[in-house]
C-alpha cells in the first residue's frame, strides 16, 4: 500500500525541539568544539553588557562535577513580562531562539557570537541549567531541564548590586564526551580580554585533579596582545603602533610590531571573532601598509625613483599585527563563516590606516627607517629565492627525472590513493622500502635533522637538499607559489623513531610545512605515524604495543612471567615485515591527522619551541613537565 505524502507528514520542529534534534546546526559539532562554543556563547552574552559600558568584571569556572559557571556584573537579564510572549523576558531569552538584545530593537549596536543563536541554544543543550539575576534590588532564580522550565521565576533574596549567573551542565546524551578543556577556555578568554580593553575575566578549574586560576586584565588592549604573541620573538623596534578610530558606528583597533623573523602573523576580528579566511577589514589593512610604506620610502629617498615598490609580501615579513573591527551588521562569508564580507570596511580601515601609519612613520623616523630596511631586505631575498626557485626547475628539466634520486615513487598516479611517508634515516628507509605496497606508498628516506625553517629565510631554506628533496616529491612548490591542486599525494606520513630525536625531527617538519606549505595541513594532508614502543613475545605469540598503558592491560591479560619483552628505539630495529605490520599496512596501523584548530596558538607555540628565546621555552617546560609520561634520556 502507497504511503499518502501529505501535511501530516511534513513535520514542523517547533524552537528548542529543532536544536536538540540537528545540534550540529546551532553550534557547529557535538564534538570538543560544539561543547566549548556552549560555554562562549554564555560569555558573549556578558562581553555584549561589556561593550555597552555596562560590565566590568566577568568571572568563568568550571565546577568540581565538570559544569560551568559565568558570572558577571551587567545590567542582568530583564525578568519583567515580554510583551510578546507574556512569559518573563528571562524564560524568553532562555526558550525562544534568536531572542535578545542583539536582534533589532536597539538592545546592543554592537554584539559578538558568531551564530548569535544565544543562550537558548545553551539551554536546550543541556540537562539542566540555573539561571539567577540581580536586578531591582532582588534576585531571582529559574531552573531549567533539557531547555524547559522546570521551575517558575522566584526571588530568592535581595541583592545591592546588577549582574547574571548562568550555571549549566551539557546533556551527555547529545554530546561526544563532557570534558572541557582548561587550555582551550584559556586561550578564548584571554584573547576576549584583549580585544575588550580594560575588561577582567578570572577563570578557574576547580575539578580535584586540574586546579588552576587565571586572571586576565589588560589595560592596554591589542598592544599587550601584540606583545604576548611577540614574547618568544624579539622586535626590532621598542613602540607598538597602535590605531583606535571610530567612524560613524564602526570601531578600528590595530596594534603591529615588527620583529627579527620571517613569517608574517597577522591576525583579524570582527565583534570578536575569529575571522580565520580574512575579509574585507584585512584586505584593506594589507593595501593600506603597503601603499603607505612605499610612499614613505619614496618621499624620504629609502628607495630610488627608478627602483620597483616593496610588495606587499616584503612590507609584511617578520610582522606581527592584530587587525580588530567592530560594526552593528556583520556578515559573514566563506567555508566555515570566518570572513567578514561588508565591502564598506575595506575603505574605512585602509584611510583609517593609511593616516594614522603615516603620521606614525613620519613621527618616528627612526622606527620608519627600521622598517623601511626589513622591508628592503626582505625584498633582496625574494629576488635571491625565486632565483634559486628558478634553478631548481631548470635542474628538473635538464635531468632525465625531475624527482629526487632518493625517493621511491608509487605507481598509483591518483594523488588521493597515493601517500609518500617520510622516514628518518637510511636504514629505516631500506625496511618501509621493502615492506611498503609499491602501488600506493612512496618512500622519501630524511638524512638527519632538517633545516630549523623558524630561523631561516627562504633563500637559505631553498638550498637545504633535505628541503629540495620534499618540495620536488610533492610536487605542488613552497610559500606564495603554493598550490595544493599540484599535491602529488593527499597523505603525507612522518613516521620517525619513538624517541626524543624522532619527536624533535617531526616538530621541525610540522614547522616546515605550518609555515610554508600550509594548505597541506588546513586539508588534511599531513599525518604523524605510530610506530609500536614495545614487542611482546610469549609462547610464539607476537604483540606490539604502542604505550606503557597498552602494555601493562597486556600484561595483566597474558600474565607477566615467561614473556620477552622488546623495547623499540628506533624504526631501523623493525625488519621490512614487522614494519608493514606495525606501522604502514592501511588494516591495522594508527595514524594521527594533523590538524590546526587555532592558529594563533599553533603560531605561538612554533615560536616559542623552535624561535631564538630561550626564556619562554624554558617556561614552558616547567610548566608542562609534571605532565611528562615517558622522558627518553
Amino acid at each position: 500500500m502507497k504511503q499518502e505524502y501529505g501535511a501530516s507528514q511534513i513535520q514542523v520542529l517547533e524552537g528548542l525541539e529543532a536544536v536538540r534534534k540537528r545540534p550540529g546546526m546551532y553550534i557547529g559539532s557535538t564534538g570538543p568544539r560544539g561543547l566549548h562554543h556552549l560555554v562562549y556563547e554564555v560569555v558573549d552574552n556578558s562581553i555584549d553588557e561589556a561593550l555597552q559600558g555596562y560590565c566590568s568584571e566577568i568571572y568563568v569556572a568550571i565546577n568540581e562535577d565538570g559544569s560551568i559557571l559565568v558570572k558577571d556584573n551587567g545590567r542582568g537579564i530583564p525578568v519583567e513580562v515580554h510583551p510578546q510572549t507574556g512569559r518573563s523576558t528571562l524564560e524568553t531569552v532562555l526558550t525562544v531562539l534568536h531572542a535578545g538584545g542583539k536582534f533589532g530593537g536597539g538592545g546592543y549596536k554592537v554584539s559578538g557570537g558568531l551564530h548569535g543563536v544565544g543562550v537558548s541554544v545553551v539551554n536546550a543543550l543541556s540537562k539542566w541549567l540555573v539561571a539567577e539575576i540581580s536586578r531591582n534590588g532582588k534576585v531571582y532564580r529559574q531552573t531549567y531541564e533539557k531547555g524547559i522550565p522546570v521551575s517558575e521565576l522566584e526571588v530568592v533574596g535581595e541583592s545591592t548590586h546588577t549582574g547574571t549567573v548562568t550555571s549549566f551542565m551539557p546533556d551527555a546524551t547529545i554530546f561526544e564526551e563532557i570534558d572541557f578543556k582548561y587550555e582551550v577556555l584559556e586561550h578564548r578568554l584571554r584573547e576576549l580580554s584583549f580585544l575588550n580593553k580594560g575588561i577582567k575575566i578570572v577563570f578557574e578549574d576547580k575539578r580535584e585533579d586540574s586546579l588552576k586560576k587565571k586572571e586576565f586584565h589588560y589595560l592596554g588592549g591589542l598592544v599587550e596582545y601584540v606583545k604576548y604573541l611577540n614574547k618568544a620573538r624579539t622586535g626590532i623596534h621598542e613602540d607598538i603602533i597602535y590605531i583606535d578610530k571610530q567612524v560613524k558606528d564602526c570601531v578600528v583597533e590595530l596594534a603591529m610590531q615588527y620583529t627579527d623573523g620571517y613569517s608574517e602573523n597577522i591576525y583579524s576580528f570582527a565583534n570578536n571573532i575569529s575571522t580565520h579566511e580574512g575579509g574585507t577589514h584585512l584586505a584593506g589593512f594589507k593595501a593600506a601598509i603597503t601603499k603607505t610604506i612605499n610612499e614613505y620610502a619614496k618621499r624620504n629617498k629609502l628607495l630610488k625613483e627608478s627602483e620597483p615598490n616593496l610588495i606587499g609580501e616584503d612590507i609584511r615579513e617578520g610582522l606581527t599585527a592584530v587587525v580588530s573591527v567592530k560594526l552593528s551588521e556583520p556578515q559573514f562569508e566563506g567555508q566555515t563563516k570566518t570572513k567578514l564580507g561588508n565591502t564598506e570596511m575595506r575603505g574605512i580601515v585602509d584611510s583609517i590606516t593609511v593616516e594614522e601609519l603615516g603620521s606614525f612613520l613620519e613621527e618616528n623616523p627612526t622606527t620608519a627607517r627600521i622598517v623601511v630596511d626589513k622591508g628592503l631586505r626582505a625584498q633582496r631575498a625574494r629576488e635571491a629565492a625565486k632565483r634559486a626557485r628558478e634553478l631548481t626547475r631548470r635542474k628538473s628539466v635538464l635531468e632525465s627525472t625531475s624527482l629526487p634520486g632518493k625517493l621511491a615513487d608509487c605507481a598509483e598516479k591518483d594523488p588521493s590513493k597515493s601517500e609518500i611517508f617520510l622516514v628518518e634515516g637510511d636504514s629505516a628507509g631500506g625496511s618501509a622500502k621493502q615492506g611498503r605496497d609499491r602501488h600506493s606508498q612512496a618512500i622519501l628516506p630524511l638524512r638527519g635533522k632538517i633545516l630549523n625553517v623558524e630561523k631561516s629565510r627562504l633563500d637559505k631554506i631553498l638550498a637545504s637538499e633535505e628541503i629540495k628533496n620534499m618540495i620536488t616529491a610533492y610536487g605542488c612548490g613552497v610559500g606564495n607559489d603554493f598550490d595544493i591542486e599540484k599535491a602529488r599525494y593527499h597523505k603525507i606520513v612522518i613516521m620517525t623513531d619513538a624517541d626524543v630525536d624522532g619527536a624533535h625531527i617531526r616538530t621541525l617538519l610540522l614547522t616546515f610545512f605550518f609555515r610554508y606549505m600550509r594548505p597541506l595541513i588546513d586539508n588534511g594532508y599531513v599525518y604523524a605515524a605510530q610506530p609500536p614502543l614495545y614487542k611482546v613475545k610469549k609462547q610464539k605469540k607476537e604483540h606490539y604495543v604502542y604505550s606503557d598503558e597498552e602494555l601493562n592491560t597486556l600484561l595483566e591479560e597474558i600474565g607477566r612471567t615467561g614473556v620477552e619483552l622488546q623495547r623499540y628505539k628506533g624504526l631501523g630495529e623493525m625488519n621490512a615485515e614487522q614494519l608493514w605490520d606495525t606501522t604502514m599496512n592501511p588494516e591495522t596501523r594508527t595514524l594521527l591527522q594533523v590538524t590546526v584548530e587555532d592558529a594563533a596558538v599553533a603560531d605561538e607555540v612554533f615560536s616559542m619551541l623552535m624561535g631564538d628565546k630561550v626564556a619562554p621555552r624554558k617556561e614552558f617546560i616547567e610548566e608542562n613537565a609534571r605532565y611528562v609520561r615517558n622522558l627518553d634520556i
